[in-house]
């Protein structure tokens, strides 16, 4: 038993490793200077994002549409579970964290419940009601929201990440 989750263990551990060296690798091939100023966790966080937040409109986009809820019931349910994907890749493959989840999840969910009432109902509800199409009131309020929740994650979340690689920043 034990030694299959140490196994599992290992393996997630390479697989984070060959995730922030391919993030690495990518920064380095970055035009016009880019490369000085955008760290491989950055842009770590933006393919693991280009997978959640389309999960994140597929199902905000099946509650509402194809179950007709409401859309803050839409958007709600949409958030949460596109929100603990990108949780889970971030932990993993990202910052590669290994504090406790529990006080981690306690942080985390604190930066969703200020993301959540900020950017995606507040935003996205807000245009909606101004009659732009809810999906693209969605999408508009991803804007504010892929900072905050990158500076977040960063910072408070996952601040137990150790160093990105030599020369990649974090």
């Amino acid at each position: 038993m034990f030694a299959t989750r140490q196994v599992r263990a290992d393996r997630a551990a390479a697989r984070g490793e060959r995730f922030g060296a391919a993030m690495a690798a990518a920064v380095r091939m970055l035009p016009f200077g880019l490369s000085r100023v955008v760290p491989p966790r950055l842009l770590g966080f933006a393919a693991i994002s280009s997978v959640t937040f389309p999960a994140d409109l597929a199902l905000l986009t099946a509650a509402r549409s194809g179950l007709h809820w409401p859309l803050p019931a839409s958007i709600t349910v949409a958030y949460l579970l596109a929100s603990g994907l990108g949780y889970l890749l971030n932990r993993s493959l990202n910052f590669r964290s290994h504090a406790a989840v529990g006080p981690q999840l306690v942080r985390y969910l604190a930066v969703l419940l200020v993301n959540y009432v900020g950017c995606i109902l507040g935003v996205t509800t807000g245009l909606a009601a101004l009659g732009v199409n809810y999906q693209l009131a969605r999408t508009a309020a991803s804007v504010c929201e892929t900072a905050y929740t990158y500076a977040a994650m960063r910072w408070i979340v996952f601040r137990d990440a150790p160093p990105a690689q030599p020369g990649g920043g974090s």
